[in-house]
C-alpha cells in the first residue's frame, strides 16, 4: 500500500498532550488480597452478587475471549459503551471543533451526524447512488486537508445492502484519515469482515457490536478493531471504567454460546428470504432492496398509512420514508416466525 499514512499527523494537539486518568487498579501489577485503595465498600453489595469493586478498565477476560472469536489479537480491541462511544471518541481524538470535517454517505446510521453535531465537526454529506453504493468521484472531490474521517456501514443502515469491497479499499488505499467501516450488521452477511484487513490498513477502524445477532442490545457493549496505534488512543480517552461489570460478567458467559447465535442467525436469514418473498406478493408493495443484515427496506405505495395501520395493532415498524433516497419506504426489522406470520397476516388484510 503507498497510501502515506501517519497517525500523529491526524491526532489533535490536546489529546497528543493528554494525560490520561490513572485510576487506582492501573497502578499495580500481580494479585492483591486487601484492596484499600480506591474508596469501595469493603463489605461487598445490598445483593446475591457483589459489585462492590471497580471494575477492569481495559476487559481483559472480554477482549481475550473475543479475540479467539473474532481471530483479532486482544490488543487490537476496544469495548465501548455501545459503538456510539467508539464512533464518539473518533470524532474527540482527530477533529478539532470548528476547523476538521467528516465525510457521511446518506442515507446511513444517523449518530454519525449527531455526534459530529455534538462535537461542532463540520459535515460533508456525499449520497449514495441510486442503488445504493458509494460515489468515489463525490467522495474524492468532497476531501481537503481539513477532511479526518470517512464513515462507511456496511451492511448500511437503513438500506441494508453491503457495500462494494473495492470500493472500499480504494478509499483505504487514498485517503490520509481514518476509515471508519461500522459493520453492525455483519454477522447476518455473507461477505467477509473488514477485521480480517487491519495488518494492512493502518488508517482503518472496524465497528461491530453485541447489540444486533448476538441479542445483548440492553447491555450495550460495542467493539472497535483497529491497530495497536489507534487503540492506544481510544483507551487514553475513554472514562476509566466504561464497561460496568455485571456487563463484562454477562457477556463472558454469552460469548460461551456461539452456536446457539450461529443458529440464530441462520433463521433470521432463512425468514428474511422468506418475508421478502411473501411481502412482493402485496400489490401496494413496489420494491425490496436486497438485504445482507436482519432487516428490510420496503418500497410500497403510502407507507406512512400502512405504519399507522400496523401501529393500531401494536406492531411497530420503522418510517423511513421522509429519508432522502428512501422515500416511500418502510424499515421492518426479521421477528419470529409467530411475529412475522401476524405481521404478514395484518398486512395482506390491507390487500384485500
Amino acid at each position: 500500500m503507498d497510501n502515506p499514512f501517519n497517525l500523529n499527523n491526524l491526532l489533535r494537539e490536546n489529546i497528543k498532550k493528554l494525560v490520561p486518568y490513572s485510576s487506582a487498579r492501573d497502578e499495580f501489577k500481580g494479585d492483591a488480597s486487601i484492596l484499600i485503595d480506591a474508596n469501595e465498600n469493603p463489605f461487598g453489595s445490598p445483593l446475591n452478587h457483589d459489585y462492590n469493586r471497580y471494575p477492569d478498565p481495559l476487559q481483559h477476560q472480554v477482549k481475550a475471549k473475543l479475540s479467539t472469536i473474532k481471530g483479532v489479537p486482544s490488543e487490537n480491541i476496544f469495548l465501548g459503551n455501545g459503538s456510539d462511544e467508539a464512533i464518539d471518541i473518533l470524532y474527540r481524538a482527530f477533529c478539532t471543533p470548528g476547523v476538521d470535517n467528516v465525510i457521511l454517505v446518506p442515507p446511513t446510521y444517523g449518530m454519525y451526524e449527531v455526534s459530529a453535531n455534538i462535537n461542532d465537526v463540520a459535515l460533508r454529506k456525499v449520497n449514495l447512488t441510486t442503488d445504493y453504493q458509494l460515489d468515489l468521484d463525490g467522495i474524492a472531490n468532497a476531501i481537503d486537508a481539513h477532511t479526518k474521517l470517512i464513515f462507511i456501514c456496511s451492511p448500511n443502515n437503513p438500506t441494508g445492502n453491503s457495500i462494494r469491497r473495492q470500493d472500499i479499499e480504494t478509499i483505504l488505499n487514498n485517503f490520509q484519515g481514518l476509515v471508519v467501516v461500522d459493520e453492525a450488521y455483519i454477522n447476518f452477511s455473507a461477505v467477509k469482515s473488514f477485521t480480517q484487513e487491519l495488518a494492512e490498513y493502518p488508517n482503518l477502524v472496524v465497528l461491530q457490536t453485541l447489540s444486533k445477532a448476538w441479542g445483548l442490545a440492553a447491555l450495550r457493549l460495542g467493539m472497535a478493531f483497529a491497530s495497536k496505534e489507534i487503540i492506544a488512543v481510544y483507551n487514553k480517552i475513554k472514562p476509566p471504567y466504561n464497561i460496568n461489570q455485571a456487563t463484562q460478567d454477562i457477556v463472558l458467559e454469552a460469548l460461551n454460546n456461539v452456536d446457539q447465535v450461529n443458529d440464530w442467525i441462520k433463521e433470521t436469514v432463512a425468514e428474511r428470504d422468506k418475508l421478502v418473498r411473501q411481502l412482493l406478493e402485496l400489490d401496494y408493495v413496489q420494491h425490496i432492496t436486497p438485504s445482507d443484515a436482519n432487516f428490510i427496506l420496503v418500497k410500497m405505495e403510502q407507507p406512512r398509512q400502512v405504519y399507522d395501520y400496523l401501529v393500531q395493532y401494536g406492531i411497530i415498524v420503522r418510517d423511513r420514508s421522509k429519508v432522502e433516497l428512501c422515500e416511500g419506504c418502510l424499515r421492518i426489522t426479521v421477528g419470529t416466525p409467530a411475529e412475522n406470520q401476524i405481521l404478514l397476516e395484518k398486512l395482506n388484510q390491507i390487500n384485500k
